[in-house]
């Protein structure tokens, strides 16, 4: 198994560290900047011996090693910086991920592609314009990421551990996420049989600015460490065929009353890539707010040039 990171800032150097660890396949790392993904490889070579895990890294410059991956994860592109929300992104991010689309194209047509560049929907649906892959095997990170931040500020607020809690958010990653408190379950209860609505709705609301939250504490950069962690699981999924159900920035064709946008939802997850959309059954006000999100990743990509 052939498993390529394009990009080697701080979340597509520790996707691939994690990935390599977890014994995963070949691991490529791929930056534009000369020398960058080789000392990457390099360093992460050198800790073999104290790991005692003899996992295959490589580094490289040329975007032609990519050829003939399984599995290719983007995470290329500028990063937030304070106050930038991850629509002003969009224009800066479209043409690296353009470039990059047509490469993953021309050399692993075959591949299985996860997309993790902001603003992540809108690049997703981007990405499956410009490949015309099939959406089963081109998809986002998505809501596998918020739902985990969900769930820590959960355990944090009940004092739990955080694998007690299994919490769902759908809709687009970031600001336009909708986390949904009645499917959330603190060791298969719901959620509002701890928590009174009031403490729900702040923590749903500090859910949904945790990435900005991180952003602004930082200074410069974003997250990395949650999101490389929801990647490699997500890899891992697919590699062990374990057919779970994750959140995954899918693209709807129907499902959820919406056509023709990239979205979170949970998604069941296996080595052939999305198998199916799991459809939750929404009230109208969450049908709603979702169909909002939709149309607003909709009109954005179209306006992207092909």
């Amino acid at each position: 198994m052939k498993i390529s990171v394009i990009g080697a800032g701080n979340v597509g150097s520790l996707t691939a560290m994690r990935i390599a660890q977890d014994g995963l396949g070949d691991v490529l790392l791929i930056d534009v900047v000369k020398g960058r993904a080789a000392g990457k490889a390099m360093d992460l070579e050198d800790a073999r011996p104290l790991l005692k895990f003899n996992y295959h890294i490589k580094g490289s410059d040329d975007i032609g090693e990519l050829k003939d991956s399984d599995i290719v994860v983007v995470t290329a592109g500028l990063a937030r910086t304070p106050g930038m929300t991850r629509e002003e992104l969009l224009a800066r991010n479209a043409q690296i991920l353009k470039d990059v689309c047509l490469n993953i194209k021309k050399q692993s047509p075959g591949a299985t592609v996860i997309i993790v560049t902001n603003p992540l929907d809108i690049m997703t649906l981007y990405a499956l314009k410009i490949t015309g892959f099939k959406p089963n095997k081109l998809f986002g990170m998505g809501s596998s990421l918020d739902s985990a931040r969900f769930a820590n500020l959960i355990a944090q607020e009940l004092n739990l551990a955080a694998t007690d809690i299994e919490a769902v958010v759908i809709g687009a990653h970031g600001e336009g996420m909708l986390p949904l408190p009645r499917f959330t379950k603190v060791k298969g209860v719901s959620l509002d049989e701890f928590l009174e609505d009031k403490k729900i709705e702040a923590l749903a609301g500090r859910a949904v600015n945790r990435g900005a939250e991180i952003v602004s504490s930082l200074g410069t950069g974003s997250a990395f460490f949650a999101p490389s962690s929801a990647i490699a699981a997500i890899v891992k999924t697919i590699v062990k065929d374990e057919k779970r159900t994750i959140g995954l920035c899918s693209y709807l064709n129907g499902e959820y009353g919406i056509k023709g946008a990239c979205l979170g939802v949970p998604c069941r997850l296996g080595k052939l890539g999305i198998e199916k959309v799991i459809e939750l059954d929404l009230s109208q006000e969450e049908r709603s707010k979702l169909a909002k999100s939709a149309s607003l990743v909709a009109q954005a990509a179209g306006l992207l040039p092909v």
